[in-house]
């Protein structure tokens, strides 16, 4: 008889009760996890620095460069325009010559 009353009466409370309970507790879950925490916000710091010193070290590489050759930039956007020696007939020349030789020596 005890059972009779007792199982309705616990189906009719715990979706009133548990239910709820269930949904705030994870809409409590995903707020805290939104947030930032303090771990994440030293590794952000840290990331920031260091990537601050890059920046430093590379405006430092391309100072000496530019007064090493003014005109590096160019150099590297287009060879074929910037003048540079081409090499490919001495390339060949060297490697014809090496073929040659090791011809020689079988």
């Amino acid at each position: 008889m005890l059972a009779d009353t007792l199982i309705p009466a616990i189906a009719i409370v715990t979706p009133i009760i548990g239910l709820p309970w269930l949904i705030f507790h994870y809409i409590t879950k995903w707020k805290t996890a939104k947030t930032i925490t303090t771990q994440d916000e030293d590794l952000l710091d840290e990331l920031y620095d260091l990537a601050r010193r890059l920046d430093d070290r590379m405006g430092t590489i391309e100072r000496i460069i530019q007064a090493e050759n003014p005109n590096w930039r160019a150099l590297g956007r287009d060879p074929v325009e910037s003048a540079l020696e081409d090499r490919t007939d001495r390339i060949h020349e060297l490697t014809g010559s090496a073929g040659r030789t090791s011809r020689r020596n079988r």
